[in-house]
Order: structure tokens, then C-alpha cells, then sequence
């Protein structure tokens, strides 16, 4: 709902109603920073370190800049326009905002099904059950939350409060890991190894497909828009990088830990061998409480988000909204007890979804100097060329990954 206040300034709302707006606010960063932080974000990170080393704190530096380019840009354009991302699209260039829509649905069931097989994972290493019957409490736990009348300031407490367990967990394990701290920090700044591919990927993982509208969408439906929330949205949007990447960060010093003292990873799961060498037993079952948390938080924001975009297809889907967010998160369950992760699926999601950043912010950055959309704004022209930057980088990515996944459909 539409923000009727608008252009009043915080001072003139009520103490409940500045309650209800900072709760969203904190509420958007943390389901933008939670929903990055799924299974294959620990993955990646885990795989990454072992190849870079501390030379992968290089990687997080860069990517963390552009991060912050890429989602403000997204953020600041949605909220000063009041309008959905398909929405702003389709004014830029008639039909493209469906398409982007069309994309962003693919990329969000497919990863879906992961994360829905990422929570039966995390409660099978946690407490022994069978993934499968792990993964339908996980959805009935995630369906719970959109039961609610309240659903969305439910979400921004549920995601807040198992952000706030995921970093209590992965710094836990960060600190008996004993990583080199001096090393990574220099090497942050003077790596030996530089990898162009890492940063992208890390980009895409962090801020592509729904994940950086997810935030964004859910400011808008607190009705938090207008010129006079730039700084309130700034602010969220760094907030969100931050959560994501201080979870990355923390990782990578609990990855370097254990393998710089010569350990190998499993390839079948490496995030797993650092918590386990780290901690022993404990730190087994610890992964699994990590990993159901990332699963869950995630399935929550790729269902939401992916169901913001279906809104403008109908009325009906923006009236009932909750029930599809939760068919959306049964159908993800059903594909995956009686299909499995859906193979083909992923591969496709994942060829798309490296194009969908490209695609949806070059549209954002299109509207942001069009008058018919953000009518007298003008937006800053450094993050223009942020914006221009990570579009040409990931565009480039995205097709040659498109085509190295071709051959694996067929």
C-alpha cells in the first residue's frame, strides 16, 4: 500500500507508524541480504577460498563496490518511481518488463527448488532427519509466515532474527578456525591472484536475478517512496550489502582458517569440511543449522519476490498475493520430493539468470533520466557509470555462460 504521507517527512507520523517504517526498512535489508545468502552462496564462497586463498578478500572488496552500485541504482529508481521493477521495464520499452518477469519466475522456482533441498540438507546434518521430510517442515514452517495478516512486517522479523543467528554461527566458526587475519588483510589489498570470473560470479550471487528486487519490492509495498526517502533507501541498500558480505567475509576467514593449514575440502560439500574440521561434531551440526537457516531465509525471499512480479500480469495475483507466494513455495517443495533438484531446471535458471542483472538494470538505469517515470529526479551520474560498468561485465558474462550451458540441455 501506497505511503499517504508522502512527501511529509518522518517527523509528522506517528510513533507506531515510525515503527512500522523502520521495521520494513531494516526488514528490506535483511530479506535482500538473506535471500543472497542461500546454499550456493556458501558453496561458492567455500570453493572460491580454496582456490584464491587470501586473495579472495580482493574478490569481496571489488564485488562489495559494485554491489552497492548495482542495488542502489535498483533501489533508488523503484522507490522514487513507486513503481515494480516489470513496471518501470514495460515503460522503458513496451513488453520488457514481462519478459524480465517471465525470467526472473524461471530463475526464482528453479533456485527454489534448491533452497527448499538446501533446508532438508541443513536439518538432516543438524538432527538426523530424512532430507525429504526435512525439506516439507521447512516449507510448512516458510507457508506459516504468509498465513499471517501481517505477513510482511511477519518477514521482516523472521529474516531479521535468523540473519542475526546466521552471523552469530558463521563468526563462531570464523574465531576457531584461527584464520591469518594479517594475511587476508593484506592480500585484500595486494592479491597475488586475480580472477575477473570470480568477481562477476560473486556480483551475480550477491545482487542478480531476484535477489536485489526482492528489498527493494518490499519498500514499496511498505509504501517507503518518493524523493524525500533517498537517504532512508541509500542507507537500506548499503545495509543489505553489508549483512550479505559481512556473512561472506566472516566465511572466507573461516574457510582460509582450515585450509590454509593444509586441509582439503570435499568437493561433494565443501562448507561442510570447514565447519566439521573447525568445530568437530559440533560444528557438523552446526552447518546443518547454517544451512537450513540459508535455506529457509532464501525461500522466503524467492518467493516473494518472484510473486511481486507476477503482480502486474493481474489484479487477481496482487489481491491474493499471499496464496500465491504460497503455491509457489508447494509447487518448489512437490518438484523437488518427487523430482529431485531438477537438473535441467537449474542448468537453464542458471544460464538465464546470468543475464537477468544485465537486463533488468540496464532498464532500471534507462528510466532513470526518463521524466515520465521519475519525474523531476536527477540521478547522480556516478552511479550511472557504476550501473554501466556492471551491466557491460555481466552482460559478457552472462552470454558466454549461456552458451558453455547449452550443450548441457540436450
Amino acid at each position: 500500500m501506497v505511503n499517504k504521507k508522502k512527501g511529509t517527512g518522518n517527523q509528522l507520523l506517528s510513533t507506531n507508524e515510525q515503527k512500522k517504517r523502520s521495521g520494513a526498512l531494516i526488514g528490506a535489508a535483511f530479506l535482500m541480504a538473506t535471500s543472497a545468502v542461500g546454499p550456493g552462496f556458501l558453496t561458492q564462497t567455500a570453493v572460491f577460498t580454496e582456490s584464491l586463498l587470501a586473495s579472495f578478500g580482493f574478490v569481496i572488496l571489488v564485488s562489495i563496490l559494485l554491489d552497492i552500485g548495482a542495488q542502489m541504482n535498483v533501489w533508488r529508481i523503484i522507490s522514487i518511481s513507486g513503481k515494480p521493477g516489470q513496471d518501470i521495464a514495460n515503460t522503458v520499452f513496451p513488453g520488457l518488463g514481462y519478459v524480465v518477469a517471465v525470467f526472473i519466475v524461471i530463475g526464482g522456482l528453479a533456485f527454489n527448488i534448491g533452497n527448499i533441498g538446501g533446508t532438508g540438507l541443513g536439518l538432516n546434518a543438524m538432527l538426523g532427519l530424512d532430507v525429504k521430510i526435512g525439506a516439507v517442515i521447512s516449507a510448512a514452517l516458510a507457508i506459516f509466515i504468509f498465513l499471517s495478516k501481517e505477513a510482511g512486517a511477519a518477514m521482516d522479523q523472521i529474516v531479521k532474527w535468523l540473519g542475526g543467528i546466521l552471523l552469530i554461527l558463521i563468526a563462531y566458526v570464523m574465531i576457531v578456525s584461527q584464520p591469518p587475519v594479517g594475511e587476508a588483510v593484506l592480500r585484500t589489498f595486494v592479491p597475488i591472484e586475480l580472477d575477473i570470473y570470480a568477481i562477476i560470479t560473486i556480483v551475480g550471487g550477491t545482487v542478480g536475478g531476484y535477489i536485489t528486487f526482492s528489498g527493494g519490492h518490499r519498500l514499496l509495498d511498505a509504501g517507503i517512496t518518493g524523493k524525500e526517502s533517498i537517504r532512508e533507501v541509500d542507507r537500506t541498500a548499503i545495509m543489505g550489502i553489508g549483512v550479505a558480505s559481512l556473512v561472506r567475509i566472516m566465511l572466507f576467514l573461516a574457510v582460509l582458517g582450515v585450509v590454509s593449514k593444509g586441509v582439503n575440502l570435499d568437493p561433494a560439500n565443501p562448507a561442510a569440511t570447514v565447519f566439521q574440521h573447525a568445530a568437530g561434531d559440533i560444528g557438523f551440526r552446526l552447518f546443518g543449522l547454517v544451512l537450513w537457516v540459508a535455506g529457509i531465509t532464501s525461500v522466503v525471499g524467492a518467493a516473494y519476490t518472484s510473486v511481486s512480479f507476477l503482480k502486474s500480469f493481474s489484479k487477481k495475483i496482487e489481491k491474493h498475493a499471499n496464496y500465491w507466494i504460497i503455491g509457489f513455495i508447494v509447487f518448489s517443495t512437490l518438484v523437488f520430493i518427487f523430482i529431485g533438484n531438477a537438473a535441467v531446471l537449474l542448468v537453464l535458471a542458471g544460464a538465464l539468470n546470468g543475464l537477468i542483472l544485465p537486463l533488468t538494470l540496464g532498464s532500471m538505469l534507462l528510466a532513470a533520466n526518463n521524466k515520465k517515470i521519475m519525474g523531476d529526479y536527477k540521478h547522480p551520474i556516478w552511479l550511472t557509470i557504476f550501473g554501466i560498468i556492471i551491466v557491460i561485465l555481466t552482460a559478457i558474462l552472462g552470454v558466454r555462460t549461456l552458451i558453455q550451458m547449452i550443450p548441457q540441455l540436450f
